[in-house]
């Protein structure tokens, strides 16, 4: 075997131990999402299934056909998904599935899956009480694109209704808005929460595309960040700091998460564990870009 450089097929050795070693990654790279925020998520999971001397198969197709088709034919051990939306079709696929999965994202019905998730709705919910605490009483949240939360991915929408419940219960004025990564669509929605009788003074951010241009747009409308306009993002820590004038944020935990996700499919492979829900709690970390209320 040595003379011959021989090495093992990994099919054939899947065959004779019932494991490959493999992890699967389903990530969907759709249009409305933003790859470089995907990509923190995917190095997470790599890095720590090389802990666990598993490799990782990436798919990006969209359709429950993919994940049959690696399962069936024992390419993975276990399963991870990425971009989870409310009522996603993959899941019935996982659930009948004799293969461990973990959902990165929380469904309305997990099926019996195991999920673990940034808490979005917390997030919201931080950045207006911060912002209520600093007096801002007309608050607006700038959200994912419309597409995003057409499909209901859970990370748009929860965000949104934690923004929606957040203002109602604290008696602020809000309003909301989806929007397209690019500055003209970004230009129409600061018109829109700029315009009517209680313009806001503070906005929530989700939408990591669009900070580096949101401050030359909020300069052409002659507005000072944070003299005039205070400002909140939700996006990851590495994303808020990278600004001259780090933002105050809410920091997405991507490496938390795609750590946990893989530790979760490995407890379920060598334990048997039953299925679980986790949810990393959010925190905020003050930068340059909130003040008190003008």
């Amino acid at each position: 075997m040595a003379r011959l450089n021989y090495s093992p097929r990994s099919s054939a050795r899947a065959l004779a131990s019932s494991r490959s070693n493999v992890l699967g990654l389903v990530v969907p790279l759709r249009p409305d999402v933003n790859v470089g925020v995907v990509m923190q998520f995917v190095t997470a999971v790599v890095t720590t299934a090389r802990t666990f001397n598993q490799d990782v198969l990436l798919l990006t197709q969209d359709d429950p056909g993919s994940i049959e088709r690696v399962t069936s034919q024992s390419m993975v051990d276990g399963l991870l998904m990425m971009d989870i939306e409310a009522r996603d079709p993959r899941i019935p696929v996982l659930a009948r599935l004799q293969k461990p999965a973990v959902l990165i994202g929380m469904p309305d019905e997990p099926r019996g899956l195991s999920c673990v998730d940034f808490d979005f709705s917390g997030a919201s919910r931080l950045a207006v009480r911060h912002l209520w605490d600093l007096g801002h009483r007309s608050i607006a949240f700038i959200g994912s694109p419309p597409a995003s939360l057409k499909r209901h991915a859970t990370y748009a929408d929860r965000a949104l209704q934690g923004f929606t419940d957040a203002a109602a219960s604290l008696g602020a004025a809000s309003r909301s808005v989806a929007c397209e990564a690019d500055s003209p669509q970004l230009a129409k929605s600061l018109d829109a929460v700029f315009s009517g009788k209680n313009p806001a003074t503070a906005l929530v951010v989700h939408n990591e595309a669009l900070l580096p241009m949101l401050r030359e747009e909020l300069s052409l409308r002659g507005l000072a960040i944070p003299g005039d306009i205070s400002v909140v993002v939700i996006a990851p820590a590495d994303v808020a700091k990278a600004a001259a004038r780090p933002w105050t944020a809410v920091s997405i935990p991507a490496m938390d998460i795609g750590r946990s996700a893989v530790e979760m499919v490995m407890d379920r492979l060598s334990r048997d564990k039953p299925a679980e829900l986790r949810l990393i709690a959010p925190s905020l970390t003050l930068g340059e870009t909130t003040a008190e209320a003008p």
